[in-house]
Formats: structure tokens, C-alpha cells, sequence
């Protein structure tokens, strides 16, 4: 019988979307991957295969389980299979500086960029601003690496000091500050490339010195942290120019389910700074809106395995045998 496999690394984070499969009484299978064995000459099974790989895998023991989810993923779809955010997504998940890269060919605004390996060239490229920039990783999420600095004597200071956070893959970001009016970033939404809703993060308690993923480095402003629901919004009838071009981005990219972040400077022009394929939800804010995440996901993925089935039924391609 097909199911719906989720290919992950993070098993606090699954328990929301294991709820909402169970509750729909869907079949799946959850592929822990920070460790394994693949059987190239080996048939994938019949299902829908759902990639949530997280970029941070690496701060919870897991430093190869992207490398082994895009190694999984590229055997999925090289027999045709339904992967429900595709090694592209995997791609843009662990590099920012491919997520920049893409969204700029789609039109859409980023923060302007330099990417550094090595001490030396991290402290020139701060030679390159002329206000204040903030510095993070490149295969980053959770924060890892953020940082603002006021001029390049202070970066290097910290380059050269015991507190410089390396890199999982060497790349260092250098990149402009983006003051916002409010301390307030914004991340939209979308399943089955479909717009879900906007939720605003107040930055005030932990980001008021950068506009950065609303997931810092130890946890604390996690999205799928009830403790700290007041710090996340999901205003009713949002709108925003960005929805469509998002979408089109993601399309255009292989992904299907997604956050994506923004923030607003003074002169409100709008800077993309984040995507994040691995998108959690704060259940509070969802309970105070009347929204699920979760669920429309589990939703999504059931009328995907139900399209499946029918294909299969009526005798459709090898593809999903």
C-alpha cells in the first residue's frame, strides 16, 4: 500500500505533523535520515515523499543528514517518484547564498551579500559597507552566526577572537543591516505552493539588533515554541505584493511547502532574507487565528497520496508502482 514517507532529522518537531497525520488516519512512515544504508538498484516504495531535511541538522549530532537527504532524494526522483519539496529544495535549504541567488533572478529583493571563506577575506569583505552589516552563516537556520556590526575594526576583532563561530561549510555571509520602524519581521506561509497565511514576529526581546531568522541559536524564539506565543502574530486578511512573486518563486524552485521571511526597512522597501523548507508553526498564535499548519500540510499530503492511488487504480505510469 502507498503511504506518505516524511524524510527528517528532528523528531521534537515532528510530533505536531504526526499528530495531524494520525488524526486524519493517513498512512506514513517517518525516514529519520542522520544515519543509514541505500540501496541504489533497490525500487523506492509506492508513496508520496515529503522532505522537511533541516539546514541546522548539524547542531543537534545530524552533520550529514542533508548530504544523505539529497542523496535520497536523488534516487526518489530518479524513479519518478512524488517528492513533495524536491532536491532543489534541498539546495536552497542548506545555502543561502543559492536562496539570494534565486530570488534575485525571480525579481525579488535581498540584502545585499558578500560571501567569505577564510579569516582574512571575511574581515575585507566588510571593506565593502559603509553602515552598519551583520554577519551569519551560510548553511545556517536557528540564527547561527548573526551578528551586527558598526564598522569593519569590530568584525575583525571578532574574527580573530575565541568567540568566532565557524561555519559548518566554511562560508561566512557578510551582509547590509536592514533597519526596520518596527522591531517586527514578517514570514509567509505557503503549502502545496499555495499561500497559508502571514504570521509578524516580534523581534523586540532577542532581535533588535538584526532582522534574523525568527529562530535563534538556542531555541528560545523558535516558531514551534508555544512559551513564547506572544512574540508571533497571524494578522487577519494580510495582504502584501510579495504573495504572488513568492509563489512563483517556489514553483519555479521545487517547493511546495515553505516559509518565507521578509522585513521592511524605513522607506518601506521590502528585503527577502530567508526561506525555509522546513517550516515550523507556533501553535498558540494558530490557536488564537484559527489556523493549522500541521494541518493543511496533512491535508495536502492526503489529497496527494489519494491522487496517487487513483493513478494507480486506473493503471497509470510506473511511476508510482
Amino acid at each position: 500500500m502507498a503511504r506518505i514517507y516524511v524524510i527528517h532529522e528532528h523528531d521534537g518537531w515532528m510530533e505536531p505533523l504526526r499528530a495531524a497525520l494520525a488524526e486524519r488516519e493517513l498512512p506514513f512512515e517517518e525516514w529519520h535520515l542522520d544515519q543509514g544504508r541505500l540501496d541504489l538498484s533497490a525500487s523506492p516504495p509506492a508513496g508520496v515523499f515529503y522532505n522537511r531535511m533541516s539546514a541546522s541538522s548539524h547542531t543537534r549530532g545530524h552533520r550529514y543528514a542533508p548530504e544523505y537527504a539529497g542523496a535520497a532524494l536523488a534516487w526518489l526522483e530518479g524513479h519518478g517518484r512524488r517528492v513533495v519539496n524536491s532536491g532543489r529544495a534541498l539546495q536552497l535549504e542548506i545555502s543561502k547564498v543559492a536562496q539570494y541567488a534565486a530570488l534575485e533572478a525571480q525579481g525579488i529583493r535581498t540584502p545585499r551579500t558578500v560571501a567569505a571563506i577564510g579569516e582574512a577575506e571575511i574581515i575585507k569583505a566588510a571593506g565593502a559597507f559603509d553602515g552598519p552589516f551583520i554577519t551569519k552563516h551560510n548553511r545556517a537556520g536557528k540564527g547561527l552566526g548573526v551578528r551586527l556590526f558598526h564598522d569593519a575594526d569590530a568584525l575583525e576583532g571578532y574574527v580573530k577572537g575565541a568567540d568566532f563561530e565557524a561555519p559548518i561549510d566554511g562560508i561566512t555571509l557578510i551582509q547590509e543591516y536592514i533597519e526596520a520602524p518596527e522591531p517586527l519581521i514578517t514570514r509567509i506561509e505557503f503549502v502545496g505552493a499555495r499561500y497559508l497565511y502571514a504570521v509578524r514576529v516580534d523581534t523586540s526581546q532577542g532581535f533588535e539588533l538584526c532582522p534574523a531568522d525568527a529562530c535563534r541559536a538556542d531555541d528560545q524564539f523558535c516558531p514551534a515554541d508555544g512559551a513564547n506565543s506572544g512574540l508571533f502574530e497571524i494578522p487577519k486578511d494580510f495582504e502584501s505584493p510579495l504573495i504572488e512573486p513568492y509563489r512563483r518563486f517556489l514553483i519555479a524552485n521545487g517547493i511546495e511547502i515553505a516559509g518565507v521571511e521578509f522585513i521592511l526597512d524605513g522607506d518601506g522597501v521590502a528585503y527577502t532574507y530567508d526561506i525555509n523548507t522546513n517550516t515550523n508553526y507556533n501553535p498558540e498564535a494558530e490557536m488564537r487565528a484559527g489556523v493549522s499548519g500541521m494541518g493543511a500540510i496533512a491535508d495536502f499530503l492526503g489529497r496527494e497520496l489519494a491522487s496517487l492511488e487513483g493513478a494507480r487504480a486506473a493503471g497509470g505510469s510506473g511511476a508510482v508502482a
